[in-house]
């Protein structure tokens, strides 16, 4: 199959903007979310692997890795959880449902307005909250990287997935190459985000 363009849905593109640049002072979330996705996709394998234990022969002890490549400028969270097949990647890195969007896009400007009136004090907590509970945050990701890349295997398949984006409107996903079920976030980290691991 050759590399497929999809144009991100209107709502993730808005969402996008607001999370990347709106929570700026609050950055170290991105990593939480990814480690909490990663912990769901295991959570969500052991589930199945009660009726389906094929899905796990071999490799029953579920694990999530931070893999720091100081030369190449990347960190990645590394799982064995679930995977996603292809449509799966398209629908879930691709939408997110609208009425939770806009949701969670008037709860952020309802949080602002109330940072506000309190001043400076605890400024953007209530925002970081939101990305947890609304699921939007795997796109925080893109706080501090240039492009995410997300290879994929879904367990039980042998087919595995790229999903590539630089959050500015556009994503592609092409065939690759894993050799075992699970997920990789791989974050090319921008110039100025050298904390998380990865010195000049």
């Amino acid at each position: 199959m050759t590399k497929e363009t999809f144009t991100f849905q209107a709502e993730v593109s808005k969402l996008l903007d607001i999370v990347a640049h709106s929570l700026y002072s609050h950055k170290e979330i991105f990593l939480r979310e990814l480690i909490s996705n990663a912990s769901d996709a295991c959570d969500k394998l052991r589930y199945r692997a009660l009726t389906e234990p094929d899905l796990i022969a071999g490799d029953g002890e579920f694990a999530i890795s931070l893999i720091v490549d100081s030369k190449a400028k990347t960190l990645t969270v590394s799982d064995n959880g679930i995977g996603m097949g292809h449509d799966e990647l398209s629908e879930t890195l691709g939408t997110i449902a609208r009425s939770g969007t806009q949701a969670f896009m008037d709860q952020l400007s309802q949080a602002k307005k109330d940072d506000g009136k309190k001043g400076k004090e605890g400024k953007g907590s209530e925002g970081v909250d939101l990305i947890g509970q609304f699921g939007v945050g795997f796109y925080s990701a893109f706080m501090v990287a240039d492009t995410v890349t997300v290879v994929t295997r879904k367990a039980g398949e042998e087919d595995a997935w790229v999903w590539t984006s630089d959050g500015k409107g556009q994503f592609t996903i092409e065939e690759g190459e894993r050799a075992s079920r699970g997920t990789d976030v791989i974050l090319q980290l921008k110039k100025e985000e050298k904390e998380w691991g990865c010195p000049s």
